[in-house]
């Protein structure tokens, strides 16, 4: 029985090289039941998570030998784990850059554990269900059928694809998915409070500029003019909407 369970317990890798706050994070996530997994700098981060394949990694961005920006992007590029940047409060910049860079979340130093451990339950939990909904859509035959259209806008359920006007567009999982949420109710303003819940998985209001940049990064990649969004719309002080044109 302690074999299964020793099986089914979750890892995280922790990267950082300040031993304390190292020490703190074994402590309360093995007290939560995870294993882990500790990195010094961004080389050895990059070797460990290549090779023991992680289910999260914790990432700070201020490592020696290699930046946790650069270590996460490298990273991004082999695997689809979720990666929550570790940033100092003054660290703004680095902060949006680790998300551009393909980390699903940051959080700011000195972080409440409580907060700590609620995010990396929200993105374990997530990035679970995004498992289960991939294997689930390549056992059904039923391409094709999972298509909404939006103006300009298509997206294919079954292959995770986005069009603009029929050319593919490249959208990380997280992008797709608030694409996703907000094309299933064109023209509906939803706040981002909801779209925390809804796409991060957060039971809490967690940094609303997580979704700020998710959607500047999403602009970047579907609008002509990011200054002046035709599809993905901000209702000043509310939320966003698609476009129902």
């Amino acid at each position: 029985m302690e074999n299964i369970e020793e099986q089914e317990k979750k890892t995280i890798l922790i990267v950082d090289d300040e031993k304390p706050i190292v020490d703190i994070l074994v402590y309360n996530l093995q007290k939560e039941g995870y294993n882990t997994l500790e990195a010094g700098d961004g080389v050895a981060a990059i070797e460990i998570a290549l090779e023991k394949k992680p289910d999260l990694i914790l990432l700070d961005i201020m490592l020696p030998k290699m930046d946790g920006l650069a270590a996460c992007k490298r990273i991004r590029h082999s695997l689809n784990v979720p990666i929550l940047m570790l940033t100092a409060k003054d660290e703004e910049i680095d902060k949006i850059l680790g998300l551009e860079l393909g980390a699903d979340d940051y959080v700011t130093k000195p972080f409440s554990v409580r907060e700590l451990m609620a995010r990396i339950k929200a993105n374990l939990r997530k990035a679970e269900l995004n498992t289960q909904e991939i294997e689930n859509t390549k056992n059904k035959k039923s391409e094709g059928k999972n298509i909404v259209k939006v103006g300009s806008l298509e997206l294919d359920f079954d292959k995770f694809e986005v069009k603009i006007l029929g050319k593919v567009v490249d959208l990380t999982l997280r992008e797709f998915e608030v694409l996703k949420y907000l094309a299933m109710q064109p023209g509906q303003v939803v706040t981002r409070e909801i779209l925390l819940e809804k796409v991060w998985g957060y039971e809490y209001y967690g940094d609303i500029r997580t979704v700020d940049v998710t959607v500047r990064r999403i602009r970047e990649k579907i609008e002509e003019d990011t200054s002046n969004p035709k599809i993905l719309i901000t209702k000043r002080g509310v939320g966003y909407y698609i476009a129902s044109k």
